[in-house]
């Protein structure tokens, strides 16, 4: 049985928002959540731009520190500051972002943006760093001449595979991935995807998906899980999500999805029309923070925040129409 590689239990993280007036105000970007990542396992976290999803992926990784709740990996404890994490952790739990094009340093070979992990970390000799640089260059499918080149020489496509190769150099277990092909072209997508698929069976690697993109989600995540404004509101195996989706906002992005024929069409959720405008994260509705564009909200969803419902098969739900 897999081992649970993460463990986030009732995860928050708060910016205040400042100012005289905003003194007791804050942007609730995460809000309690709660998922587990098993070891190879890919979770797929999905949401619209201001969900919460890319500050989780921060705070997974340590960029920011947390408001309240616990991150833990391999089951320690590692929700503190980033300063305080061991360089044992920060080498087992690697990030890829989503622009190559800022994540690189533009004044630096490839070839030093690929050593400097292994000079951090230890992980090889110097006079073996050549031949590191070359392996992982192979890794990722790219030539050894390129680590003579600078980012500004390379594509987008290839800027990425070298900001991958960076996060492979410390042999990690877990990469978290913030849309990683989301600033490519769609034929570089499919390269980086399949090759993100093999390394993940090649060395069992751990992925936390970070993307807006569902229809990305059905082929290459194990569970799914759904984020809006700072909560998870569905999360599930990616067979059961697509076929029975529980939660009306996961019904209404299913249903939004482009498809090209009609027998795909019979496959999508009926179509939900969401009311309104996403509210700001500063002043989250009361109850259920989708009940202001729910068509099916009630009075009890305008004032009590649902719990999250488990149902069989691992999935789980946060909204009252499941527990009526």
């Amino acid at each position: 049985m897999q081992e649970d590689i993460f463990k986030v239990n009732n995860l928050k993280k708060y910016f205040p928002i400042g100012g005289k007036d905003n003194k007791n105000k804050f942007v609730k970007a995460i809000d309690g959540i709660d998922f587990t990542i098993k070891s190879g396992e890919t979770l797929g976290l999905v949401g619209e731009s201001g969900s919460g999803k890319s500050t989780t992926a921060y705070t997974v990784i340590g960029m920011y520190g947390i408001t309240d709740g616990s991150i833990s990996f391999k089951g320690k404890d590692i929700g503190v500051e980033t300063n305080k994490r061991s360089l044992s952790i920060k080498r087992e739990i690697q990030m890829v972002f989503q622009d190559p094009g800022t994540s690189l340093n533009p004044q630096h070979t490839v070839y030093q943006i690929l050593e400097l992990p292994l000079k951090i970390h230890k992980i090889c000799s110097p006079k073996d760093y050549p031949n590191e640089i070359a392996r992982l260059l192979d890794m990722v499918e790219l030539p050894h001449e390129y680590m003579h080149k600078y980012p500004s020489m390379l594509g987008g496509g290839e800027k990425q595979m070298v900001a991958i190769a960076r996060a492979l150099a410390t042999r990690p277990s877990a990469i978290v991935l913030d849309e990683p092909t989301s600033a490519l072209d769609v034929s570089v997508q499919a390269k980086i995807i399949n090759m993100l698929l093999r390394l993940q069976k090649e060395m069992n690697l751990s992925y936390l998906f970070i993307t807006h993109d569902l229809s990305l989600m059905r082929n290459v995540a194990d569970r799914v899980a759904i984020m809006y404004l700072g909560k998870i509101a569905e999360i599930a195996p990616t067979e059961s999500f697509f076929k029975n989706p529980r939660h009306p906002y996961t019904q209404m992005l299913l249903s939004s999805i482009p498809v090209i024929s009609e027998e795909e069409e019979k496959y999508k959720p009926e179509r939900i029309h969401s009311q309104g405008e996403i509210p700001s994260p500063v002043n989250v509705p009361k109850g259920c923070s989708f009940n202001t564009r729910c068509p099916f909200s009630m009075d009890k969803c305008k004032e009590v925040d649902p719990q999250m419902i488990c149902f069989e098969g691992n999935h789980s739900v946060r909204c009252h129409l499941c527990s009526e």
